[in-house]
């Protein structure tokens, strides 16, 4: 009886709107016409068959890779703020603060920092770097590291909370037999919380691959997706919204959706969910 009210909620909020939209992606629905017309796997057909629609999946890369120096930064600054580390819990609210605040308001913030002539070349001036106004954003070849840098900047926060609260769940007795063995903060990290907290690492590379894959907001706002920085998820909202073919749209919702799932479940079988043991 507890069960049903959130499992009523997941059915009517994510299961039948997926529902929907596998049924959406079957018809040639333009978003207004009451009626939906059958058109089978057309749409799957139009998506596989068209080069430009899965070429903006190679923009993901950045975004992955923003998301490894992400996840990096992150478990670095939590191993070290698990331990006695001067002013560590105002380091800890710091760390966290990007990821309270509302994404347009990043947007926005980044948009003066990378305009030209903005904060980021008054800062590479003041360290002497060559003064130049670069488009940063206006520049294909520098436009998605821009973004990918905003993302990181963002998202450390909830990486570090995740390795931060896993960290200081280990027993506090292994640290100090460590270091009755001579162990260094190096062999402690390597023997000790990185077999620890390896679930949570795996945890964090799903969600970071998934994430690179449907990166939406970001991009969205400082650049709307031009330049070379459309997303596979704001070439969708354009096809549903602008072009009003919401058919194709649901269709390649479907597609991201099948590929997060595939990713994962390879991603589980290469890394799987085993018991950790420090003993």
């Amino acid at each position: 009886m507890y069960l049903l009210v959130p499992v009523g909620l997941l059915v009517v909020f994510t299961y039948v709107p997926v529902a929907n939209m596998i049924w959406y992606s079957l018809t040639s629905w333009d978003g207004l016409d009451p009626q939906k017309d059958w058109v089978g796997l057309e749409n799957y057909l139009e998506i596989f068959t068209r080069p430009q629609l899965f070429q903006v999946f190679f923009v993901s890369l950045y975004y992955l890779a923003g998301s490894v120096i992400q996840m990096l930064l992150a478990l670095y600054f939590a191993t070290i703020l698990s331990f006695k580390t001067r002013f560590r819990n105002f380091f800890k609210g710091v760390l966290f603060f990007p990821y309270l605040i509302n994404g347009v308001a990043i947007g926005f913030v980044f948009l003066y920092l990378f305009q030209p002539d903005g904060t980021l070349d008054s800062i590479l001036a003041a360290v002497g770097a060559p003064n130049e106004d670069h488009h940063w954003l206006g520049d294909r070849e520098s436009v998605n590291w821009a973004l990918a840098a905003t993302s990181v900047w963002r998202y450390m926060g909830l990486n570090f909370v995740l390795f931060l609260g896993a960290i200081q769940s280990i027993p506090g007795e292994l640290y100090e037999a460590a270091e009755l063995d001579g162990a260094n903060r190096w062999h402690q990290f390597r023997y000790i919380i990185a077999p620890g907290i390896k679930r949570i690492i795996s945890l964090s590379f799903i969600l970071a691959i998934s994430g690179a894959l449907a990166v939406f907001e970001i991009p969205f706002i400082m650049t709307g997706g031009a330049n070379g920085s459309a997303t596979f998820v704001i070439q969708t909202v354009q096809m549903a919204f602008e072009f009003r073919r919401v058919g194709l749209a649901s269709a390649m919702a479907v597609v991201l959706l099948l590929i997060v799932l595939i990713v994962t479940w390879i991603q589980r079988k290469i890394v799987p969910d085993e018991e950790v043991s420090l003993t």
